[in-house]
């Protein structure tokens, strides 16, 4: 059975939750390197790209630069969502299995 007490009291704790997960985030570094570690980029857990590393040795190779840094990019993003999906799931497991709707959790 629905109860509304239950379901403020939910809301206002997921809103400090996702404000507590944006502010980890933000502070949350992921980095990515292809080619052996001749590209590196990072960025923070909101997917902002805040370094690029480039080995010299790829200045004067336009076309391998810009593999690795297309596959560096790629890892990076992959990276950014996977953090992502297991913030929200940290973040529903959180909840402690609050259920406003009655009947049993799922499993």
């Amino acid at each position: 059975m629905f109860d509304p007490s239950q379901f403020g009291a939910m809301l206002g704790s997921m809103q400090d939750s996702i404000k507590e997960l944006e502010e980890r985030n933000q502070q949350t570094t992921l980095t990515a390197k292809s080619g052996g570690g001749l590209v590196g980029i990072s960025a923070n857990g909101n997917g902002e790209v805040i370094d690029i590393t480039i080995d010299d040795s790829l200045l004067d190779d336009k076309e391998s630069l810009q593999i690795l840094l297309m596959s560096a990019f790629n890892d990076l993003r992959k990276s950014v969502e996977e953090n992502r999906q297991s913030s929200a799931m940290n973040l529903l497991g959180g909840l402690g299995g609050l259920n406003i709707f009655g009947g049993k959790p799922n499993a």
